[in-house]
């Protein structure tokens, strides 16, 4: 006899589970289908439909509008945060990562680079982004990236406002709102425009979208926070969400997870570091291995540290015994050694192994750079050089070799749309618009050159002028198949550029 509680069949809640999974990499087990259930049948209204079960139909047979799918994936993905979050974390991140990481930096190229994935509302990118305020005394002589995105746009909309009522600050000392925020007249919290401005939200699809990439910001990271997100993922799809992130990091770059995260699908990439009360994971050579780092010795407290009371952390709890790990890298058909050189280093760079695909095409470019000017495939050589540095985080490595790209072939407009994103991970902002522009002069159809002109238009304040930049990418990807590649952006469809314009232009990322 059927449970008059649960109204839709378990077949049909294994349809739906797997759909979400492969759509959003969501994972609802068995045991989670009343969650899902429960999901759907309050979305059901908001979404338009009559009854839960054309609601279910429609959304498998893909007759879903983006709008629909916009609101659905925002109320499977709502995620609880505050500000400092898992205390010990960020006294870990204060205490003992960044120092170290300003004082290697301080001097020689002043630039940190911290992605929080799976941001939900900001309260952890901007918590980062206080922290740095504090721990930087010259802070506008950085070059200070802090990436925030989420999937989910009603999330991301709140967090580019910065207001945000008491729920958000639990647990957290009173002069942080009184130094950081000020108080709105419906009595909530909206955060100083300097912290802000220091993060930029971005909508990004961890299951499906690809990084790292230049045209995503995503690359040449150094440290990375994903907590309480990939638990919630199916076991393949959280393995290779991993392995996306370990490419998106510097070699000794931080993969920062929830205390109940833990799991050998970490191990297998990274070294394991155990720090008191915390398990962070390090890119090195070290996989598998744990290294215990003992406790600091207690020096006082001072207003240089965020004074947070000592709280016990219990001993973390590892995930669910996943299946083996697929192997970090995809070997290609024929070995390495066996495939043209430019095809080698390509492969390498896929892997993630950016320093060998350096290292390969600098001994090509050796032999072969008096030929270059007559060599036009040679050009693209020069441009998966830059592109290796950059991900190195060699920045002015990187521009190097792209202006000398760009002196063999002038008229190659991809050259400027590369150097323009290199620019803009420098922080030379009015240079790297110049650099879209002249892509733009060169080809008028360029989409992404458009839509990197739009964003970074709309980060320097000006939503009307980005709206038209924007709006010319979207009159131009109506021409394109939606499964179609978009040039120049790395593995992203016309119909998945669409869909972040679409967000953006409604508002989700407007000041």
């Amino acid at each position: 006899m059927k449970n008059s509680h649960h109204t839709i069949p378990d077949q049909q809640l294994c349809r739906l589970s797997n759909f979400v999974t492969g759509w959003l990499g969501l994972h609802f087990p068995k045991k989670r289908w009343r969650d899902l259930e429960r999901i759907i049948t309050q979305t059901t209204p908001e979404l338009g439909c009559p009854d839960t079960d054309s609601c279910i139909e429609r959304l498998l047979a893909g007759q879903f509008s983006k709008d629909q799918e916009e609101i659905l994936a925002s109320r499977l993905t709502i995620g609880e945060t505050y500000f400092f979050r898992e205390q010990k974390s960020f006294e870990i991140l204060e205490n003992r990562i960044l120092p170290d990481l300003i004082a290697s930096r301080r001097g020689r190229e002043q630039r940190l680079r911290i992605w929080s994935a799976g941001c939900s509302t900001g309260e952890e990118p901007y918590s980062l982004a206080i922290m740095l305020s504090r721990l930087i005394p010259d802070l506008q002589e950085w070059q200070i990236t802090i990436l925030a995105t989420d999937i989910n746009s009603s999330a991301l909309g709140k967090a580019v406002h910065g207001v945000y009522s008491d729920w958000s600050f639990r647990g957290v000392p009173q002069w942080i709102r009184q130094r950081y925020f000020t108080k709105t007249p419906e009595g909530r919290h909206e955060l100083s425009c300097d912290i802000r401005r220091m993060v930029t939200f971005s909508i990004l699809n961890l299951a499906e979208d690809n990084y790292p990439s230049l045209s995503t910001n995503t690359n040449a990271m150094d440290i990375i926070l994903c907590r309480n997100v990939l638990m919630y993922f199916e076991s393949k799809q959280q393995q290779q969400v991993i392995r996306c992130f370990k490419r998106s990091l510097l070699d000794g770059g931080w993969l920062v997870v929830s205390p109940c995260e833990t799991s050998s699908a970490y191990s297998d990439c990274f070294e394991t570091v155990i720090f008191p009360g915390a398990v962070f994971y390090k890119k090195n050579k070290q996989n598998g291995k744990a290294q215990v780092i003992a406790p600091l010795v207690p020096a006082g407290v001072s207003e240089a540290r965020i004074p947070f009371p000592h709280v016990p952390v219990p001993a973390p709890k590892p995930l669910p015994p996943t299946s083996p790990p697929a192997p970090d890298t995809v070997k290609p058909a024929v070995p390495l050694t066996q495939l043209p050189i430019y095809e080698e280093a390509l492969a390498l760079y896929h892997q993630g192994n950016y320093e060998e695909a350096a290292d390969i095409l600098s001994v090509l470019l050796a032999r072969s750079e008096a030929g270059i000017g007559t060599q036009p495939a040679l050009v693209k050589f020069v441009a998966l050089m830059a592109q290796a540095q950059a991900n190195r985080g060699e920045i002015a490595l990187a521009l190097e070799w792209v202006d000398k790209a760009i002196v063999f072939d002038k008229l190659n407009a991809e050259l400027y749309y590369l150097r323009a994103t290199i620019f803009q991970e420098q922080g030379e902002i009015p240079k790297a618009m110049a650099s879209l522009k002249q892509a733009i002069y060169l080809d008028q159809a360029f989409v992404m050159a458009h839509f990197a002109l739009g964003m970074l238009t709309l980060q320097d304040g000006k939503p009307v002028e980005a709206d038209k930049h924007l709006e010319n990418v979207l009159s131009l990807l109506g021409t394109c198949p939606g499964d179609d590649t978009v040039s120049a952006a790395e593995g992203m469809t016309a119909a998945r550029l669409a869909e972040i314009i679409t967000a953006t232009r409604a508002g989700i990322l407007q000041r």
